[in-house]
């Protein structure tokens, strides 16, 4: 019999603090625990083979060699009970609204600084405010058509959303592979419970990509635009283009006329593309506008996009709210352009660019995790219970140099679940990253895809840095 207790003082996704079930959860427990250790290792052994067989990388930095390794994944799942499931929909729908209002206000009037209740200062010293974007207005009011948002849960079993990644979010290829891995570990579990499906989300994200062609535009031409077979999500990048029937491009591939349109080389001639979802960071999606050594953009996109002629998901500027210091005014941009309270609580967060919230950072850092706001993957981020007093007086002296650059938090005791390693089942801290598309209508994944990090006791879970991955069931009960 597999013994899911793992003795973790923090909340646990399976079980409760008497070792027995959560109601969403009994079905998969009761299936574990008729198990042997031995027979789970073989559901993870063919899990992954099926990986292997199937290809799924990703590229990870973190060992100094950048080589793709097979996509690490945990057969046990992660459970959450659809009731409460759909509260976090419903707050993340709130959340991605309130942002793409707050971006479009930024590009055009800039009210939300007119009425005191966004600093300008912030705005002047954003490294992802593009200038180039003032006096665009989007189709639907959307800059940030495609979210992922961090999702933490603390030891009082709170869901809090830690950051919202609204550049080029990737991981959502993962969630439905690893969806397809566990239906047949536990065939058995899914023929008998009412596990939401997550299969739904590329449909949705090509009815999403369709609605932004310009306008006549009856059958447009969608593509996705990678930097390459080299960069670390291309994996995703080709994964999403088949299975939406999207064309595959990089930036080589097009070309914008002197008409401002955009279009895609092929071999029976130049064929207009309408629609591009864009896998590249900002700075080089056109070396006319912004780097001018850029080989991986388009020249001459940004123009036509300007002019209406194609449409870019996510929009080029939409980076400005995904910010771990505008991240600390989310809840006040929820009241100001929604009028509604939120629907998931922020992470406390101290900003460093204030002399008062600064000093409490430095006298307490040991207490703290210090971020960099612009920083993404889990890289820079300082846990100051587990930093060398050299690493400590380094991050002090970081803030010191450019406080608008840092902001603060507390350490959360985040949730863990049962997870198989070397043959033992062991506590994992993870988290979640749901993934959100907004236009004219919202969609949320059911669920999202777990990060669980795979050393003992540490709380980075980012997959770039070694992390793994379990698939996440939403699961209605009665």
């Amino acid at each position: 019999m597999a013994d899911l207790r793992t003795n973790a003082t923090a909340w646990d996704e399976l079980l409760d603090a008497d070792g027995e079930a959560r109601p969403a959860a009994l079905e998969l427990v009761a299936k574990l625990r008729s198990m042997g250790v031995s027979e789970l290792q073989q559901r993870q052994d063919l899990a992954e083979l099926d990986i292997l067989t199937m290809g799924i990388t990703f590229t990870v930095y973190s060992d100094g060699r950048g080589i793709d390794r097979a996509w690490p994944f945990d057969v046990i799942p992660r459970v959450i009970a659809a009731r409460e499931w759909r509260k976090v929909e419903a707050g993340l729908v709130q959340r991605l609204k309130a942002l793409n209002a707050f971006i479009d206000d930024l590009y055009n009037e800039q009210r939300v600084i007119r009425d005191g209740v966004f600093p300008a200062e912030l705005l002047e010293d954003s490294v992802n405010y593009r200038r180039e974007c003032r006096g665009v207005k989007p189709k639907f009011g959307a800059w940030a058509h495609i979210c992922g948002s961090d999702l933490v849960r603390d030891a009082d079993g709170q869901f809090y959303v830690l950051e919202d990644n609204l550049r080029v979010p990737s991981g959502v290829s993962y969630v439905l592979e690893n969806r397809g891995i566990s239906k047949r570990a536990f065939a058995d579990v899914f023929a008998t419970q009412d596990i939401l499906p997550v299969d739904a989300y590329t449909d949705e994200l090509n009815k999403l990509l369709v609605s932004l062609a310009p306008d006549g535009i009856e059958y447009p031409t969608v593509a996705v635009l990678t930097p390459g077979v080299f960069n670390s999500a291309y994996f995703e990048h080709a994964f999403l283009a088949q299975r939406m029937g999207a064309v595959l491009v990089e930036g080589r591939d097009l070309v914008v006329q002197s008409d401002d349109c955009v279009y895609m080389r092929t071999i029976g001639g130049l064929e207009r593309v309408h629609v591009i979802y864009r896998r590249i960071d900002d700075v080089f999606c056109d070396p006319e506008v912004f780097r001018e050594d850029s080989t991986l953009g388009v020249p001459g996109l940004m123009r036509a996009w300007k002019a209406g002629n194609v449409a870019i998901a996510n929009a080029p500027g939409s980076g400005v709210a995904d910010d771990k210091v505008v991240y600390a005014w989310v809840p006040d941009l929820i009241r100001y352009y929604l009028e509604e309270e939120p629907l998931i609580p922020n992470v406390p967060t101290y900003r460093c660019m204030y002399e008062d919230e600064r000093n409490y950072v430095i006298d307490h850092i040991e207490e703290l995790v210090i971020k960099p706001a612009n920083e993404s993957g889990g890289y820079g981020i300082l846990i100051g219970n587990r930093a060398s007093r050299q690493e400590l007086d380094a991050a002090v002296a970081a803030i010191e140099a450019d406080p608008r650059n840092w902001v603060a938090q507390p350490i959360l005791s985040l949730s863990t679940a049962p997870t198989l390693c070397d043959g033992v089942i062991e506590a994992r801290h993870l988290d979640l990253r749901p993934f959100i598309l907004t236009g004219g209508t919202s969609y949320v994944t059911a669920g999202g895809l777990t990060r669980v990090a795979l050393t003992k006791g540490s709380l980075i879970v980012n997959s770039s840095q070694g992390g793994g991955s379990k698939d996440t069931w939403v699961v209605e009960t009665n």
